[in-house]
């Protein structure tokens, strides 16, 4: 297993589970073996509330995603979770005329604007602003990739990157890449798999089914080595769905069994 940091988990990948029944959801992901996790919101409760349940299951949450359309309610909420990491899973819904394609380069100045934005106020809140990606950051934009720009118009003093391994592979772009040319940029990723691709793929205009880890198209081995290089501190496991073949907390187990195989 990753020596980095304990295992940890996107609860997004519990999501039908969590709704249920937040309590029985946390303490099985307890049970499996997670130590730490990351908020996709609070399961219809205070952040306050939340937390208790993760503190009465010895679970920690370095990490929050979430809705910058209120920044000092959201920096609220990451205080409240004990996050140290305040994450946007996406910053479109603030980006008047942003659409559902490819991210434009001119998309990507605005986004870099809002990101540096964000991360000054974070700073001033005590947390890290953090950019997680999808796959439409990785559209071809002639010789440039909006991704790249993101990249290299915000300070890394304000603005760090969690890659999202999976999202960036469907994109048609190598994780280990990143790591390779921005060490530093990086604290923590997702780590995700997708059945394989089909043939031809646009990566940046849908994505297939998602897998559980180790039954899709990505080897993680070579890219925890690349990213512990680089200064990974955290990383966290999730899973897309459709979950048709087992269910949402299995998949986690599961994604427990793969993660602790690697060396």
């Amino acid at each position: 297993m990753p020596a980095v940091s304990p295992a940890g988990i996107q609860l997004y990948a519990v999501k039908d589970s969590l709704a249920a029944d937040p309590a029985a959801t946390l303490c099985r992901l307890r049970e499996i073996g997670y130590r730490e996790v990351e908020s996709a919101g609070f399961a219809g409760l205070t952040a306050r509330d939340f937390r208790r349940l993760l503190d009465d299951n010895a679970l920690v949450a370095p990490s929050a995603h979430l809705d910058f359309s209120n920044p000092a309610a959201a920096f609220d909420d990451a205080h409240a979770l004990g996050a140290q990491y305040a994450a946007s899973g996406s910053l479109r819904a603030l980006i008047p005329g942003a659409h559902n394609g490819g991210m434009t380069l001119e998309e990507a100045h605005r986004t870099a604007e809002l990101a540096s934005h964000l991360g000054e106020q974070a700073r001033r809140a005590g947390l890290q602003y953090v950019y997680h990606n999808h796959n439409f950051e990785f559209a071809s934009q002639g010789d440039t990739i909006a991704y790249d720009v993101l990249l290299a118009e915000t300070d890394p003093a304000l603005v760090q990157f969690e890659i999202d391994c999976g999202w960036m592979v469907v994109g048609g772009r190598n994780p280990i890449d990143y790591f390779k040319r921005y060490p530093g940029r990086f604290p923590m990723i997702h780590v995700k798999d997708f059945l394989p691709l089909p043939d031809p793929f646009a990566g940046a205009s849908g994505a297939p089914p998602g897998a559980e880890l180790g039954h899709g198209i990505i080897d993680y081995r070579p890219i925890f080595a690349a990213a512990e290089k680089a200064g990974l501190k955290h990383y966290f496991v999730e899973q897309e769905g459709p979950f048709t073949r087992m269910s949402q907390l299995e998949a986690a187990r599961q994604a427990y069994d793969y993660i602790r195989r690697i060396p």
